[in-house]
């Protein structure tokens, strides 16, 4: 259409929008549908809630003082960050739930969820057990037993005896090398082996049976009961662990005599149990969590120990403790001692089947740090004298 008055300019229609007027019209309409499907969508969905955390009974087989129930909390701490809230371990006592001796029987119950104790305390099930804590003295040390577990066929034959010899509920993950034990507490010196014969002495696992060999009178009883039954005269001697459970559990008290460094348990490690079922229905993270919190938590142990165990045997000794090493016709007694278990136990082929293993990987694995390492002794002569 075009303007009469003689100006060029294009006319518009009376009832034709301007083009800027319609777009900005357009996108009022589109941002109003926008917000309109927004609040329609936020009233029709359900409301969110954070899933609750899940919940698991954890009860450790030690005394709430010992450091070992703070190893066993330092687990459950490690476990309860990584999972960022997700599994809630709630660590208790030794007793809290069950005696510290039937732990592995109410975790396969259903019971507890989990919990931490030693491979050796469920030895009467199955004396092969103890392998898994307390092996034989062959040269090696708890971390090169921990190799045998996770690298040399160990772990399948501790798998096999918990599910196929003993159909226990239950999943096992060993961790937390322990260095040598002592020999133990006494009322005095022990001079020879013939000192062990007829004595009333508390040890586990097939230390037990060692000492036995040897002419011992062996009970076993839980941590938080040795200190009482020496001081009531049930046992002349008595070995729990380490300087620091030894020192907070009250041995200085009724003993005056430590007598360090054994082949009874040369080595030992730690065991955490969870109920098979529970565990199976974990989600997949949380169960790699739960493992891999023992690994973690595994290496702090060691470190933690260093320090702890090297003031606390300082503190021992201010005490008016006589520390004193277990004298070398014991050890080789012990030694000789270790051949007659282990033949008379290897009648049980589930039994050999682990000896069996754990030789080939000690005769390799401790032959190799033998001839590779250098010997630590002279260098810490020559810059500090002797130990």
């Amino acid at each position: 259409m075009t303007d009469t008055s003689g100006n060029d300019a294009p006319v518009r229609a009376q009832n034709e929008v301007p083009v800027r007027a319609e777009g900005a019209a357009s996108r009022r309409r589109f941002i109003a549908t926008v917000a309109a499907g927004a609040a329609g969508a936020a009233l029709a969905a359900p409301a969110v809630h954070a899933q609750a955390p899940i919940r698991l009974k954890f009860q450790s087989t030690w005394p709430n003082k010992d450091i070992f129930h703070e190893f066993a909390g330092d687990y459950v701490k490690r476990v309860n960050t990584m999972t960022g809230g997700r599994v809630e371990l709630e660590l208790l006592a030794a007793g809290s739930v069950v005696p510290a001796f039937q732990m592995a029987d109410a975790v396969s119950a259903g019971i507890l969820d989990g919990g931490h104790g030693v491979a050796a305390y469920w030895y009467g099930k199955n004396k092969a057990f103890s392998l898994f804590g307390t092996a034989p003295a062959f040269g090696w040390d708890a971390d090169e037993l921990l190799g045998w577990v996770r690298y040399g066929g160990g772990q399948a034959l501790y798998d096999e005896l918990i599910t196929n010899v003993l159909k226990l509920n239950v999943v096992g993950m060993l961790y937390g090398p322990m260095p040598t034990q002592p020999l133990g507490w006494f009322k005095k010196e022990i001079t020879s082996a013939a000192d062990l014969k007829g004595l009333k002495y508390r040890t586990v696992g097939l230390g037990a049976d060692l000492s036995k060999e040897l002419g011992a009178a062996v009970t076993i009883v839980p941590a938080g009961e040795i200190v009482p039954a020496i001081d009531r005269g049930l046992l002349d001697g008595a070995e729990f662990n380490n300087p620091s459970s030894d020192l907070v559990l009250g041995f200085p008290d009724v003993s005056k005599v430590y007598m360090i460094q054994s082949y009874h348990q040369a080595l030992e490690c730690f065991e955490i149990l969870f109920n098979k079922t529970k565990f199976d229905g974990l989600p997949p993270d949380v169960q790699a969590i739960l493992k891999s919190a023992g690994d973690a938590a595994s290496s702090d142990m060691m470190w933690k120990a260093q320090d702890r165990y090297s003031k606390d045997l300082e503190a021992i000794k201010a005490r008016g403790v006589k520390v004193l090493p277990t004298p070398k016709p014991v050890l080789e007694a012990q030694l000789a001692a270790w051949d007659t278990v282990i033949a008379n136990l290897s009648a049980d082929p589930f039994f050999k089947k682990v000896i069996d293993s754990q030789k080939a990987w000690a005769q390799r694995v401790v032959g190799f740090r033998l001839q590779y390492e250098v010997d630590s002794r002279m260098a810490y002569d020559h810059f500090f004298g002797k130990a």
